[in-house]
């Protein structure tokens, strides 16, 4: 995919709807990609009142940490919508500044998932504990792997943009990056409400 994203300024032509190919093309895939988060999501909603043996991830919640970790990822939006001002205006060193930037909020927010998840196996969840573990672990742990991807395009454009090929004539690139960014940041809002902050509506 980055490397898509890397020749999207040779596909620029407009499509009838008025946007250019490329674009349109990466609404397309997050449109797939906002099914395939409704079908996890939707998994984890209808299991995570069952009964079962073992730890329940309401169990082991520590609400207070994943905020902080969903505050840093949500800050890293703000940071992309510099990186693209920078770039439009054809200023260089602070669309890196702000690309490394939003690329190392990810960077913390991963590490603080894989914290997080380390802590829950501690206290005895893990994916094979019950059925409600295994859909929060598949949910969050796709949702990890996105933000992973988003990390890599970021410091690809970080590379291109110190070899001198990311010129303000390719500010969509970075424009593309930043809406794959945007949605992985607006899917998580919903998956921390959902999964954090909504109770189970049944009792075990």
């Amino acid at each position: 995919m980055a490397q898509a994203v890397h020749e999207a300024h040779g596909a620029d032509h407009e499509t009838s709807t008025g946007l250019p190919n490329v674009k349109l093309g990466m609404w397309l895939f997050l449109a797939s990609e906002c099914l395939l988060f409704g079908a996890l999501i939707s998994t984890y909603v209808l299991y995570r009142g069952s009964i079962g043996e073992g730890v329940h991830p309401i169990d082991v919640f520590d609400i207070a940490y994943t905020s902080i970790s969903s505050f840093v990822l949500l800050a890293s939006s703000l940071t992309m919508v510099l990186a693209l001002s920078a770039i439009q205006r054809g200023d260089q060193v602070r669309l890196r500044l702000w690309l490394m930037t939003t690329a190392m909020l990810g960077m913390v927010f991963v590490g603080g998932q894989v914290y997080e998840f380390t802590s829950f196996i501690r206290e005895g969840m893990t994916i094979k504990t019950n059925v409600t573990s295994g859909a929060f672990y598949t949910l969050t742990g796709f949702h990890g792997a996105h933000v992973t991807v988003g990390i890599l395009m970021l410091l690809s454009l970080v590379v291109l943009s110190g070899l001198g090929r990311l010129g303000q004539e390719r500010s969509q690139v970075v424009e593309l990056v930043g809406l794959y960014w945007h949605f992985v940041d607006i899917v998580w809002i919903v998956i921390f409400t959902v999964v954090y902050l909504i109770p189970a509506g049944t009792a075990r």
